[in-house]
């Protein structure tokens, strides 16, 4: 006598597949999730730890009252980058040296989710830390995005009169302290040319690459040697790195490649990439000089 099949559980059966749709949903939005995650926090680690939190409570919360899955998940996100900006202000007042943001490789999607590519570039990222949590949540939200500001002013809990204020007083604090840059073909023409001189020592070439009044900034967060101050003025700026042309660059290999949106070199020794560098230049020239050497901050490009 054959025996009798087992009776189909249909609640289970019900489950995985809400479970399996909740998970396509996820999946479909994660790159824009991540983008607002990114560029809250300037760091690619902890906005990978941020969305993996917002997955856990997509899969744990009562779907079936969730009218719309992308605001539900981008308000959560969202709010959570506000609490963990929060947070990250605090830890990086004890920060060793200058704090720069975690650069990550956009080779593959450019614009990183968002509808545009703002607030994405190493400039933009540092002069965002100037505002508080909620500023610069609007400002993400409406500049990189597009978000109506009625769909923002949901998210953070005000008023769109008061969103709209947040969102012009980021615009005004972004494009207030800087100047107009150059194209993309430019900045990266001057990267490279900038590589070239600080490689051989060319004291000559590297201060006719600079503005007056160009700095330079290294972020090695006390785990490697770098500066632990900026240095500032065109002739310190081109001492600084003829002082070490010869001992830093020997058999380190440079890739000019597409980090944030623009052009930064990676520097490999062994194969291994140990620094990324990048610049922020107008028509003066070379206004500012970043580099990220901060080992616990170069996964994202390596």
């Amino acid at each position: 006598m054959e025996a009798m099949p087992e009776p189909v559980d249909e609640t289970a059966v019900s489950e995985a597949d809400d479970l399996e749709e909740a998970a396509r949903v996820f999946a479909e939005l994660r790159p824009r999730l991540f983008g607002i995650a990114y560029r809250m926090l300037s760091s690619a680690t902890e906005a990978e730890d941020l969305v993996q939190d917002v997955w856990v409570r997509w899969q744990t919360c009562d779907r079936s009252v969730v009218l719309n899955p992308a605001a539900y998940l981008a308000t959560t996100t969202t709010r959570l980058a506000i609490n963990a900006a929060q947070s990250a202000r605090v830890r990086r007042e004890t920060y060793v040296g200058p704090w720069l943001p975690e650069p990550v490789d956009t080779s593959a999607d450019p614009l990183l989710g968002a509808e545009r590519g703002e607030a994405l570039e190493f400039a933009v990222l540092i002069l965002l830390e100037r505002l508080s949590p909620n500023e610069r949540a609007a400002y993400v939200l409406r500049e990189a995005f597009d978000y109506p500001y009625s769909q923002i002013a949901e998210i953070l809990q005000l008023s769109e009169p008061a969103v709209r204020q947040l969102v012009s007083r980021g615009r005004k604090r972004v494009s207030g302290d800087r100047r107009t840059p150059v194209d993309e073909a430019e900045q990266r023409r001057l990267l490279s040319a900038f590589v070239t001189a600080a490689r051989t020592g060319d004291l000559v070439a590297l201060e006719n690459l600079f503005a007056a009044d160009v700095s330079s900034y290294s972020d090695g967060g006390g785990i490697v040697r770098a500066s632990k101050i900026p240095v500032h003025g065109v002739e310190r700026v081109a001492k600084y790195y003829r002082a070490f042309a010869d001992r830093f660059w020997a058999g380190v290999d440079v890739e000019i490649a597409t980090v944030n949106g623009e052009a930064m070199g990676l520097l490999r020794m062994d194969g291994t990439v140990f620094a990324a560098v990048t610049v922020v230049a107008s028509a003066e020239g070379i206004n500012q000089i970043y580099w990220q050497m901060n080992p616990n901050k170069l996964a994202g490009v390596s």
